[in-house]
């Protein structure tokens, strides 16, 4: 603390001391110290944002740009406590606010000496001041000092003065309190201190611009020393403790308070701005461990970012929430929260699609189903890759994330169903048009990485929904909507976990999906094993297209890094319900062997077309099979060419079987009965 300067110091305290001895009688002094205006016992503290444990994530400075974080007096070590008090003031525990003993020595000191050599003052005496930041060397402030304290001693219990010198000591530039000091001197809570932590963070209030030890290493060294020092002379530290003490040396900067979450943290504090401790269900090292991996996510893509979200799905608790790699990467727009960012999902929907059709009875796993081109009322999509593979069971077009099979099984039982089933998992759902159309199953729709992380956590959860929850003391007794049936859920786990694991990724039974947007915008690979489940976006902020960027080269080894920074393995899924049919395509009904779209043919009239393979379409040839073509319009009999030459004439069919010369580029023709032609060029393989 900063001594009194100059001759007038003792003046000052011996007035003080005549003030105690007889300040016009018992009755009169007490009546003035009653009559004491108090300065505001509760000073504003940082806001704080805790994980689960209790642990900070992310603090705020008070209003003047101070870092003042809420000491609890139980978790500061006591042994910093007992430096703090035998350096301060031994008889803190017993002396009323202002100790006679101590000021009698000060003024013999001063008298003796024609200058100040220890200071009077108690700690009681020092909150006096720090809560009014008042001076010390002036009379008038001294007194002021004087009656506040013996006015705090009878208003406060000596545990809460000591709380309130905890919370507003000095420790240089804008830190205030222990807390604050030992998180950016030694970062870490004050919890646990060395002898030689302790000795530094008692020395450096008594100056505490002088005495930082970023600014002044020697000044601070000497000083806890001299602490060190008399807490050997009083038996706190043993002398060989105290000798090792000395030979660590000070901090050398001022470590940055940590900042972990700050997009989950700032939707916090905006839900609720004048709560001053907002609990999370967070991890605070998984989420240190998640922002270590988006930075290296990242690393040498430009403008690149990425959104990573992990959550328990048997509770629905959020466990990590990265929301950019570098939250001040302006160069990034790393201010933007990518966890809640409405983006195309891309191929992420399909698997909810086909969990629809199994519980419609539409479909079973194993159902064939035909990936050719089809026509849905002017809608005629295509596959990602523009290759076609005949008939496949619906397992392996799931698989193979095929675009045609799933917006059959969409068509068949209606986009708006599939719209119903996503508002029941809870996801929050930005349409382009008034009414949902078949492309929603492909991406044409608007959600958020929260909200995919939600669904797919339902599927995982057996085909029940539960809200995320973020905030540690949010609602538990939520009951969720039933999305899937259990059965369908765990057909869609099982299948998803046949998919290969992205190059040098472990070799596990990972359930996962992945997804990219039209235009390559987004980046999508999400996952569940039995316990946890996993989103991850990659992509640019501002939605620009990210040339080469797929799901399944760029999100999915970040999703599969991430389960490893999660945890050394995965949990096993839940076994199959029992009504599940585990059964070849074979042993189905007859109904289900087979699907058969309602509306997905083209109409046989007008012009011929080549339906089958579609113009520019790159076609996988077997080892003799021909090429399957199809031709849609026009009217029988039909005249098929390759290349100008005649290879099949006075076909009835529609569809036909052609033989190839091999792979390369060729120009299919059709022709009908009325000289109507048609023309595709395509690439065989």
């Amino acid at each position: 603390m900063r001594r009194v300067a100059g001759r007038g110091a003792g003046w000052i305290l011996a007035l003080a001391a005549g003030l105690m001895l007889a300040a016009h009688g018992r009755d009169r002094f007490d009546a003035w110290v009653e009559a004491t205006d108090l300065p505001p016992l509760a000073p504003a503290t940082s806001v704080e944002v805790q994980d689960r444990d209790g642990r900070l994530l992310r603090a705020y400075t008070v209003a003047d740009g101070r870092w003042r974080l809420d000491v609890d007096p139980t978790r500061v070590d006591p042994g910093f406590v007992a430096m703090l008090l035998t350096y301060e003031d031994r008889r803190f525990r017993s002396h009323s606010g202002v100790d006679p003993r101590a000021m009698a020595r000060a003024f013999a000191q001063a008298a003796w000496n024609g200058r100040v050599v220890s200071g009077g003052s108690t700690l009681t005496m020092q909150v006096a001041r720090l809560l009014e930041e008042g001076t010390t060397g002036e009379v008038a402030g001294k007194l002021r000092q004087i009656r506040v304290a013996l006015k705090l001693e009878r208003v406060l219990t000596k545990d809460e003065i000591l709380s309130l010198y905890l919370l507003l000591a000095p420790y240089g530039g804008n830190l205030e309190g222990v807390r604050a000091a030992s998180l950016a001197w030694f970062g870490k809570e004050p919890a646990r201190l060395t002898p030689a932590e302790a000795a530094l963070l008692v020395a450096i209030p008594q100056s505490p611009e002088s005495r930082r030890p970023d600014r002044a290493a020697d000044r601070a060294r000497d000083a806890r020393d001299r602490v060190l020092a008399r807490a050997v002379r009083f038996g706190l530290v043993e002398a060989e403790e105290a000798e090792a003490a000395r030979s660590e040396p000070v901090p050398g900067r001022r470590l940055a308070f940590p900042a972990h979450a700050p997009h989950l943290a700032d939707r916090a504090r905006a839900g609720d701005p004048l709560a001053p401790l907002h609990r999370l269900t967070l991890d605070r090292g998984l989420q240190a461990r998640l922002e270590d991996l988006a930075a290296l996510a990242v690393l040498g893509r430009d403008q690149m970012q990425v959104a990573i979200l992990v959550a328990d799905h048997a509770s629905g608790e959020i466990l990590a929430s990265v929301g950019s790699a570098g939250f001040r990467d302006d160069g990034r727009q790393g201010f933007v929260d990518m966890t809640v960012a409405m983006r195309s999902p891309g191929s992420t929907l399909k698997p909810l699609v086909y969990g629809l059709a199994f519980d419609q009875g539409l479909a079973h796993p194993e159902t064939l189903v035909d990936d050719r081109p089809m026509d849905f009322g002017g809608y005629a999509p295509q596959n990602f890759d523009r290759l076609y593979r005949g008939e496949i069971r619906l397992r392996e077009a799931l698989q193979l994330s095929l675009n045609i099979p799933v917006v059959a099984l969409t068509e068949a039982f209606g986009p708006a169903r599939l719209l119903l089933a996503m508002e029941r998992a809870g996801m929050v759902v930005r349409l382009p048009g008034e009414r949902p159309g078949l492309a929603v199953s492909l991406g044409g729709v608007g959600v958020s990485l929260e909200g995919l992380v939600q669904l797919y956590a339902a599927i995982a959860r057996g085909g029940v929904a539960l809200p995320l929850t973020w905030r540690a003391e949010g609602d538990r007794e939520a009951q969720g909507q039933r999305v899937l049936s259990a059965v369908a859920a765990w057909q869609i786990g099982d299948i998803l976990a046949g998919l290969a694991p992205p190059p040098g990724a472990p070799a596990n039974r990972l359930s996962y999906k992945t997804g990219t947007s039209y235009g390559h915008r987004d980046a999508w690979a999400i996952g569940y094993d039995g316990r946890h489940v996993i989103g991850v976006w990659m992509g640019r902020a501002d939605g620009t297209p990210v040339p080469g960027a797929f799901g399944a080269d760029t999100a999915a080894p970040v999703l599969f890094q991430a389960f490893a920074r999660l945890k050394p393995g995965l949990d096993a899924p839940p076994p199959a319900p029992a009504a599940t049919r585990l059964v070849s395509n074979a042993e189905l009904p007859a109904p289900l062997r087979r699907f058969r779209p309602r509306e997905a043919a083209f109409a046989p009239e007008g012009a011929p077309s080549v339906a089958f393979p579609p113009d520019g379409a790159e076609v996988e040839l077997i080892a003799g099979a021909g090429l399957k073509v199809r031709v849609s319009g026009g009217k029988a009999p039909f005249t098929w060419l390759v290349d100008g030459a005649p290879v099949v004439t006075g076909a009835r069919d529609r569809e036909a079987v052609l033989a190839m010369a091999g792979a390369g580029f060729v120009t299919l023709s059709v022709i009908d009965a009325e000289g109507r032609s048609a023309r595709a060029g395509l690439r065989l393989r």
